[in-house]
């Protein structure tokens, strides 16, 4: 995990506990160093603790903590983690506003406490065998212990079909059957004495949904951009340079915009492609000149994309199909030249209601008036229709129950393609299994916030925030996420429905909260992201060839028919289906497993110095 922490290494160890640290120094540089030890005056070094991630209201907690008598030894946002666990024990957890993975020993009970941050920003993969419990922000560090640990590394078939299904693999899966991961505004606890693993969920983000007076709208404006500007000036504490990523939507414009009322000098960072349609270079240097920052591109070719592939998924431990990480990576890496920490619009969707999909629940409302036999028959005649005819997706989608026909933003596989590929397959192992408990959560909450409910622990922690965290620190570049912040969702919780998709727009609500902080031409602009033209490059001489030999050598026969494969491949290139992200998804997969389980591909990573400080 070199490339999470380049700048020290630490390690500790009693008769019990092992800790290792790789650090990423961000705040207090010269000191706060871990493995953290602190305790009170008759036992000073009790607790000892690994933390990855930032507190972004340490100094508020460090003087609560003060008040009441507690004495710090660093300036740094871990001790007063610690120094909180000792007086609010697990509770700690809900004191913290940021991102982390933490795992604290208390000596004098001989327990373990690990927690994960409410959205789950930052990974924390576990392993339990009869040598031990180990715990790591990577999975390939427990992949290197596997011999030592006795931990069998087979494969979750049921997590492979889960991936496919979903386009990554959701949580608490792993696609090692034997390594799992603690979920997203969890905790758990261990001893000695008792080595069960007791899981307690300490975040819950349910969208609690509060109507609106007439004529207050701007109230509810006013406390989304207060939230906002609060949140960012939070994430902009750091004693190293913090940059941001900018594309040309509203999201990551704000983002930048209000950073540069903290940083003059703010340097933002975007990336794209040559071919047209597939870039927002162009519409992101504008932002930048109007808002006034220095702004640095990256273009990436398909041959750079190709190369790269196999060290990111090195990176990301398990596969997340999603084209747009590559460009993620290249972008990541020219920021780190210039800064050690960005900022970032990811979680502004899933808040504010800004996914297209959601505008669904309006579209099919005709449908909840319709009998149930007639609405069969509807979906019979849908069934019949050939693909591509116009009103065949909207009668499939309107005669299924939101639990069935959403399961996020990661549609491109029915069962029927699954089983096209990978014919051992079980109906039962659907995306239901994975979002039937989730849906059960939301059945007080109307259409609009059940989706976003569901993205939160599907899409967002998923996709998302997985390619976030582990692609920027690949570059040893810490990402934050300001939308993402517990102050900015007590907000968020309660914007009804009609202010989200609303004047035939999404995030209605944060447009207008925006108004006076983005400019005119991105407040209404139709979020692209990082968009690959993946669909050209599959079906032309960019990466036909490519993928073509990947599918080829992979070694992965008994899991999927490589002939289905191969002819997929074959129509995506004469233009008879769309393939495309179905053939990315398989393809993501089979480096996976040369990498991870063939051990056949070397994906070419370097150790790289950078400077201490930014």
């Amino acid at each position: 995990m070199y490339h999470r922490g380049p700048d020290a290494v630490g390690t500790w160890n009693d008769d019990h506990v092992v800790f290792g640290f790789n650090r990423l120094s961000i705040i207090d540089l010269a000191h706060s160093h871990q493995p953290l030890q602190w305790g009170p005056e008759d036992n000073p070094t009790r607790y000892t603790m690994t933390f990855n991630g930032e507190i972004y209201n340490y100094i508020e907690l460090r003087e609560e903590l003060s008040a009441l008598g507690y004495t710090f030894n660093t300036e740094g946002d871990g001790e007063p983690i610690v120094v909180g666990y000792h007086h609010w024990g697990e509770d700690v957890v809900t004191h913290l506003r940021g991102m982390f993975a933490i795992v604290i020993w208390d000596s004098e009970k001989q327990t373990v406490f690990a927690a994960r941050d409410q959205f789950g920003i930052k990974p924390l993969y576990i392993a339990q065998t009869e040598v031990g419990t180990v715990f790591s922000s990577e999975k390939k560090s427990i992949l290197e212990m596997a011999p030592e640990l006795g931990l069998d590394l087979s494969l979750d078939r049921r997590a492979l079909e889960h991936y496919v299904d979903l386009q990554y693999v959701p949580e608490p899966e792993s696609l090692h059957a034997n390594i799992r991961r603690v979920e997203s505004g969890c905790s758990v606890t261990l001893s000695v004495t008792d080595s069960a693993i007791n899981q307690q969920r300490h975040f819950e983000p349910k969208f609690n949904v509060t109507p609106v007076p007439a004529g207050e709208e701007q109230k509810l404006f006013d406390s989304i951009a207060k939230a906002l500007e609060d949140s960012v000036e939070k994430h902009m504490r750091a004693d190293v340079t913090v940059g941001s990523f900018l594309s040309g939507g509203i999201d990551s414009t704000a983002i930048a915009a209000l950073a540069k009322r903290h940083n003059p000098n703010l340097l933002t960072f975007t990336t794209g492609f040559e071919r047209e349609g597939y870039s927002e270079v162009d519409v992101a240097a504008e932002s930048a000149e109007a808002i006034g920052v220095e702004h640095i591109v990256k273009i990436v070719s398909p041959e750079e994309y190709a190369e790269a592939f196999p060290r990111i998924i090195w990176y990301l431990d398990d596969p997340v199909a999603d084209p747009s990480l590559v460009p993620l990576y290249f972008v990541a890496a020219e920021a780190r030249k210039h800064v050690k920490v960005v900022l970032s619009g990811e979680g502004s969707d899933e808040l504010f209601g800004g996914y297209t999909i959601y505008k669904e629940p309006l579209s099919l409302k005709p449908f909840e008036y319709v009998p149930g036999p007639l609405l069969k028959g509807l979906r019979a005649v849908g069934k019949a229709l050939p693909d591509g005819v116009r009103g065949k997706s909207l009668l499939l989608r309107g005669t299924q129950p939101m639990e069935t026909r959403y399961y996020g933003n990661a549609r491109s596989f029915n069962f029927e393609q699954i089983k096209r590929v990978m014919p051992w397959a079980k109906p039962e192992w659907d995306h239901r299994e994975v979002t039937a408990p989730i849906y059960a959560k939301s059945r007080d909450m109307d259409p609009v916030a059940r989706m976003q409910h569901l993205d939160l622990f599907t899409w967002l922690r998923g996709d998302i925030l997985v390619k976030a965290d582990k692609i920027t620190m690949a570059n040893s570049l810490e990402l934050r996420v300001p939308f993402l912040d517990r102050e900015v969702f007590r907000v968020a919780e309660h914007i009804p429905h009609t202010l989200k998709v609303s004047h035939g727009t999404t995030k209605y609500a944060l447009r207008q909260a925006l108004k006076q902080i983005v400019p005119a031409h991105v407040l209404n602009r139709k979020k692209l992201g990082f968009p690959v033209p993946m669909k050209y490059w599959l079906a032309g001489d960019e990466l036909y060839g490519w993928a073509k030999e990947q599918i080829t050598a992979s070694q992965t026969d008994h899991l999927f028919d490589k002939s289905a494969v191969l002819a997929m491949l074959e129509e995506h290139r004469r233009g008879e289906a769309e393939h495309s992200r179905r053939l990315w998804t398989i393809i993501s997969f089979m480096i996976w497993h040369g990498i991870f389980v063939e051990k056949r591909i070397d994906p070419g990573v370097e150790r790289r110095e950078y400077p201490v400080e930014l």
